[in-house]
């Protein structure tokens, strides 16, 4: 593998255009052009999707995550050398819930490291496995125990969450049989948020409504102050919901607890840097056990 023609499909899928990573290279897009088709010719197959942004095929992943070790331990032998680290790129995925609540020592810690560059990629905890696959990042909180190929994995404790909303929404959609599920407003963080769909699915089975008030707020923090505006009940993270429940701003809406494993799955890779990184989200993670 040419370590040019490597640098130059990272910087394509960082920078999502050939002018951009051309730019980043201090080279010219015709340049970046001919080093993709030295590249899939060498290869013998398409390795960029020519898209807005550029993609990588599935050949392409394998090259883009291999692109990312060599340049993870190309900055820690110059940092050996030079006594100082320049620029250790760390991309990792974690869960929006995660990085508004245990997953922010991790930023402190990072800060003693050095001149060291943290790229996060906020993603649902069931979907940032895919990121680590494509090789977009070197480590991620996800919930799948089973090492991706490549990888190590660490338990990281369990995160609960509870059915929560105000009690004004409670009083409204109270039965006599319990809570009306099926037509109490909700909120969800997006339309990828498959586990809220998951515990009404557990609640109703398949007498869940197509047609509901659902409301999409893709912001941990802006989520939080929907339900706390009576917009829709929520699933909410047991430290974000604590302070509220005991203010009595929301209530819960029954005693189920559902618990969420998370585990830290990162590239199985001899590196300083990315062990700091591995000890660093494993001692803020103690803190949801």
């Amino acid at each position: 593998m040419n370590p040019t023609h490597l640098e130059t499909l990272l910087a394509l899928v960082e920078e999502g255009s050939f002018e951009a990573a051309a730019a980043a290279l201090g080279v010219s897009p015709s340049a970046v052009s001919q080093r993709v088709k030295a590249m899939e010719r060498d290869a013998g197959r398409v390795l960029v999707r020519r898209t807005s942004p550029v993609g990588v095929t599935d050949a392409g992943e394998v090259l883009v995550q291999a692109a990312r070790r060599m340049a993870l331990l190309q900055a820690e032998a110059e940092s050996q050398l030079s006594g100082r680290l320049e620029r250790v790129p760390l991309s990792v995925a974690v869960n929006a819930d995660s990085l508004a609540t245990w997953f922010r020592p991790v930023f402190a810690a990072a800060a003693a490291w050095g001149d060291v560059a943290l790229r996060l990629r906020v993603e649902d905890e069931a979907h940032t496995l895919a990121l680590l696959r494509r090789g977009d990042v070197i480590g991620a909180v996800t919930r799948e125990p089973r090492a991706v190929s490549g990888c190590e994995v660490v338990g990281l404790g369990v995160m609960r969450y509870r059915a929560v909303a105000t009690p004004e929404l409670r009083a409204r959609y109270s039965t006599h049989e319990g809570m009306d599920w099926a037509h109490m407003p909700a909120l969800r963080f997006g339309p990828t948020d498959a586990l809220q769909d998951d515990d009404l699915t557990g609640r109703l089975g398949r007498r869940v409504p197509r047609r509901r008030r659902i409301s999409h707020v893709p912001s941990s923090e802006a989520f939080v102050e929907a339900a706390r505006a009576g917009l829709g009940w929520a699933l909410l993270a047991e430290p974000q919901a604590r302070p509220l429940l005991l203010a009595r701003e929301l209530v819960a809406l029954d005693d189920q607890v559902l618990e969420v494993p998370l585990y830290w799955q990162c590239w199985r890779l001899e590196s300083r840097v990315l062990g700091q990184l591995t000890d660093a989200v494993v001692a803020a993670a103690a803190e949801i056990n």
